[in-house]
């Protein structure tokens, strides 16, 4: 992407999803390897906010992950397609991000870990997938398309963005904008401070009790999910679901309550294509929350804020 491309329509590519199915599952389980590195280290943080990856001007990140006295980071270039071990005593390992089957990627990691004097056991399976081959046994998986991933995570950059300025709207509890390799998806969830019944869980190889922890308290929470659609969706859904939400009539136009997956759908191509991307996607956020904290009587007053509430006074 060239400077000039920033603000463009270029700043919101178009990618099949049927265009890198096998990429995006071969990527999928890479990232679980990683993700399950930064969660078998970090310290238990509410609703599993410590095992998520986040968006940078390259790729993916784990951000830093504590190790003995010091911290590690893997960070998946998309631009360079490499993946970067650092750690905070100088060390770095590069591995080319190339076709290869799970099994190799897992061993090289792991391997390229060993070479940096960090030594982490995992559980070595995927979850929260229908399909969970271990990664030492998976040569299924084994496709990696470079241009395809670039336009996946040049997808990320302004639905990154867009939700971090939707966040900004809230001065309750609120998720980290992060991207969860668990359903692959990226997020961003609002607390009303209310607690919410136990979640009956039933996410493929994911026991119940982790979805108990991730729904302990009323929520809304919005996001993009490269897999839905044609080029994949923005969602959003509520839990516990409120009395009239799905009845609800949100904008844009393109968007809908989808009663097979429980929560608002808005394709992406609706919003790429539209006149004004992220006052479309803007649109979408804020009227599903708003469908959330009214059929739920949230405390909004106490809830909602205005971000731009300085920008007249001194800056400094």
């Amino acid at each position: 992407m060239t400077p000039s491309e920033f603000g463009s329509p270029m700043a919101w590519p178009r990618l099949l999803v049927a265009e890198w199915t096998r990429t995006r599952e071969t990527l999928h389980m890479w990232l679980q390897i990683a993700g399950k590195l930064r969660l078998a280290c970090a310290p238990m943080t509410n609703h599993w906010w410590q095992v998520t990856f986040y968006v940078t001007p390259r790729g993916l990140t784990t951000s830093a992950i504590p190790y003995g006295a010091g911290v590690f980071d893997i960070e998946f270039d998309f631009i360079e397609h490499e993946l970067v071990l650092r750690t905070s005593n100088g060390g770095k390992h590069n591995i080319a991000l190339r076709s290869m089957p799970v099994a190799e990627f897992y061993s090289r990691l792991m391997s390229g870990l060993s070479d940096l004097g960090i030594s982490v056991k995992i559980q070595n399976h995927p979850n929260e997938t229908e399909v969970a081959i271990s990664f030492p046994e998976d040569f299924e998986h084994c496709t990696y398309d470079a241009g395809a991933v670039n336009l996946f995570w040049r997808q990320l950059i302004p639905a990154h963005r867009s939700l971090l300025e939707f966040r900004s709207h809230f001065s309750g509890k609120v998720s980290p904008v992060h991207f969860f390799w668990g359903s692959l998806d990226l997020a961003c969830t609002r607390f009303s401070g209310r607690g919410a019944p136990a979640h009956p869980g039933g996410a493929p190889h994911c026991g119940d009790w982790v979805m108990v922890e991730g729904y302990s308290h009323e929520l809304s929470s919005c996001g993009f999910w490269p897999g839905g659609g044609e080029e994949g969706a923005f969602y959003s859904y509520a839990y516990p679901e409120p009395k009239g939400y799905a009845d609800t009539i949100v904008a844009p136009k393109g968007a809908a309550y989808s009663r097979e997956n429980g929560q608002f759908l808005l394709p992406y191509e609706e919003v790429r294509k539209s006149r004004e991307p992220d006052r479309t996607l803007a649109s979408f956020l804020h009227s599903t929350y708003e469908a959330a904290a009214d059929c739920g009587r949230w405390d909004r007053a106490s809830l909602e804020t205005d971000p731009r509430r300085w920008e007249s006074g001194q800056h400094y």
